[in-house]
């Protein structure tokens, strides 16, 4: 990325990604890119290598070709010359610092409260005061929707309220870029709705997400771009509404058949 580029730089650019895990070729050269306050939703079959694409964002996967910038810094990787050195586990921790993750399951601290689950991070990462920290878990906690529960212990909270608790968590560390994988498929159908309300609340005050969903409402009304993927490529890309209602690929148009 040049420094004479006019183009503004955007949040999120893939490059020819790859990732393998042994002999299996999981991503293929994935390219794309989400600009500054875009969401990007990522559909596609199980297997289609959309959650891997996700964790090769914030380094969780380690990618063995291509590139992938957050911001403009090159993820996981220094460059030398024309070589790529992988980080330190410490300094790729600083990247991730900036890229909150919501997970399919909302892997809470089980033994500590809603509160004491948000102000984990921004204490022991950031070195935040206790007092800060407590101060703005609050405020996260009640723009989820879960101020009475800043108490409560997981078990005791509903799927979506634990889900809401998982978001208020990462927000908590000020992310630049917000990832979501398939954040309401392990809820009960009543409970989708109110995570799906809270995101929605979060595109709007103009955070960039890429979320992995099923939920092809979500997708038709929030996302800015729509990107079906399968068998490690990027098959379609576009318009969400335009992509949901006139897909181009034949593929996309038999997924989407199964689910519409």
């Amino acid at each position: 990325m040049s420094a004479g580029d006019t183009k503004p730089q955007p949040m999120v650019l893939a490059d020819r990604v790859c990732k393998s895990f042994g002999t299996l070729q999981v991503l293929k050269g994935i390219t794309l890119e989400v600009g500054r306050g875009e969401v990007l939703c990522l559909i596609g079959p199980s297997g289609s290598g959309k959650s891997t694409f996700l964790r090769c964002v914030n380094h969780l996967e380690v990618v063995n070709a291509g590139r992938l910038y957050v911001d403009g810094d090159l993820i996981g990787y220094r460059e030398r010359g024309d070589k790529l050195y992988e980080m330190s586990p410490k300094d790729a921790a600083k990247q991730r610092r900036d890229i909150g993750m919501v997970f399919q399951h909302f892997n809470l601290f089980p033994h500590r409260t809603a509160l004491e689950n948000v102000i984990e991070a921004p204490t022991q990462v950031k070195k935040q005061s206790k007092t800060e920290a407590l101060a703005r878990a609050r405020e996260l906690l009640d723009r989820v929707g879960l101020a009475d529960k800043a108490d409560t212990y997981p078990a005791q909270l509903s799927g979506g309220q634990q889900q809401r608790v998982a978001i208020a968590r990462a927000l908590a560390m000020d992310p630049k870029l917000m990832l979501f994988d398939e954040p309401t498929s392990a809820l009960d159908p009543e409970l989708v709705g109110e995570v799906l309300g809270v995101m929605r609340e979060l595109a709007a005050s103009g955070m960039t997400m890429v979320v992995v969903t099923h939920e092809m409402g979500f997708a038709r009304e929030v996302a800015d771009q729509l990107v079906f993927m399968d068998g490690g490529v990027v098959v379609e890309r576009g318009d969400p509404r335009e992509v949901l209602a006139n897909p181009q690929q034949e593929r996309t148009k038999i997924f989407l058949s199964k689910l519409l």
